[in-house]
């Protein structure tokens, strides 16, 4: 017996001095500099940054796990949905990502790598210009301008004609564009100035992506045709106009056939958006015609999907929460135990980290914190007109 207990002690002793050789050589590899970049520090700097680097790398891996934990959570409440299971708090991360707090980098030595190693240019985002020329290469197809004023009354009749209300239109509107939108805001561009560069293709009242123009195009891309064939042969429409109308219904059939030559995945609709072919019906979000329709159908869609789910009444920061996050996760994050989940649970780690908004919040925080932004940006000028204008839809209603 005594035997086996000092073997059962070297073995065990053997197991720690393992894995503190192993630490050890992490620590020593997190530890390590570049030779080119050690060539340039003096031994302070040397010191202060294996200081940082030794704190940063574990915190860098517990990261790793929490975010992998997030993502295996997720794909659990997937199959439990697939199933028909209810879910439970032992399917979400009720903490917020971890906080670094350690050493930060010496500003010096962030200098000098950054002068060794420049940060590589981010993927260049397609603008309002590559929209334009591809419409015009693709499709032959140049997007009328009208003033903003009318533009917004059309959006206005298009989202009281499919049942959404003036709170809910002018709450996305707020939220979405600041409340100074015009109708060919990109986002990345400020309204007004026109300067900046595009964070995204999201373009119009509604910001959609290119991947939602390629999907609504797709999915009712036939109803926009027989509407601008519908409006060609109305009553008093005279014989320019008519012509007009069927040119164009004649471009958004082409448009059509090229949204509809993937599959109806958002993944392939995402890849068209990035061509040419994609990027042309990303246009039509600037049309006078078809635009208003084109955004308005989009949100109709979201709030559909709240009705299919028991939801017989969304409101504007309920709507924009299923738009921002997906009407499916939106809905999960306003369940009595998801308003009470990290908002880590129900995005990428990606998008965590781009939206400001969404971060260190729960999802009552975050649908607290989208009301907010709304009553503030719709004082702005652009929202003001656009409440007038519904306003003036109601009272020739009446």
């Amino acid at each position: 017996m005594a035997g086996w207990r000092l073997t059962a002690f070297r073995a065990g002793t053997g197991v720690l001095l393992y894995a503190m050789a192993l630490a050890g050589a992490s620590l020593a590899a997190a530890q390590r500099i570049p030779d080119d970049l050690a060539a340039r520090l003096n031994e302070r700097q040397i010191a202060a940054y294996r200081t940082y680097l030794a704190a940063r790398a574990p915190f860098d891996r517990r990261l790793d796990q929490y975010w992998a934990e997030v993502d295996s959570l997720r794909e659990r409440r997937r199959g439990k949905r697939a199933a028909g299971a209810a879910f439970t708090a032992a399917d979400y991360v009720a903490e917020h990502p971890p906080q670094y707090d350690g050493p930060p980098i010496p500003p010096d030595v962030a200098k000098v790598i950054a002068s060794l190693r420049p940060p590589k240019p981010d993927t260049e985002i397609a603008g309002l210009h590559d929209f334009l020329a591809a419409a015009k290469s693709q499709y032959g197809y140049v997007p009328a301008a009208i003033p903003e004023r009318e533009f917004k009354r059309r959006y206005a009749q298009e989202a009281l004609r499919v049942g959404l209300t003036k709170a809910q239109v002018i709450d996305v509107y707020a939220l979405e564009t600041g409340g100074r939108g015009v109708y060919d805001m990109q986002a990345g561009i400020d309204p007004e100035t026109r300067k900046g560069r595009p964070i995204s293709t999201a373009l119009g009242y509604a910001q959609l992506l290119a991947g939602n123009s390629v999907n609504e195009v797709a999915k009712h891309g036939g109803s926009f045709i027989n509407r601008l064939e519908d409006l060609a042969r109305a009553q008093g429409v005279s014989p320019g106009r008519a012509a007009y109308l069927k040119r164009k219904a004649a471009i958004v059939r082409n448009m059509v056939r090229a949204a509809k030559s993937v599959p109806y995945q958002w993944g392939r609709h995402v890849a068209l958006g990035n061509t040419p072919r994609g990027q042309g019906i990303h246009a039509l979000n600037l049309d006078p015609d078809v635009g208003p329709w084109l955004q308005v159908i989009k949100l109709r869609g979201v709030l559909d999907h709240g009705l299919q789910a028991g939801r017989t009444s969304l409101s504007g920061p309920e709507l924009e929460l299923m738009n921002l996050a997906g009407p499916g996760t939106g809905l999960e994050m306003m369940t009595p135990l998801g308003r009470r989940m990290s908002t880590s649970n129900f995005f990428s780690r990606a998008a965590y980290g781009r939206n400001t908004i969404v971060r260190e919040k729960t999802g009552a925080e975050l649908l607290a914190a989208l009301e907010q932004r709304m009553r503030v940006n719709e004082k702005q000028a652009g929202a003001v007109e656009f409440a007038r204008i519904f306003d003036e839809l109601a009272r020739s209603r009446r």
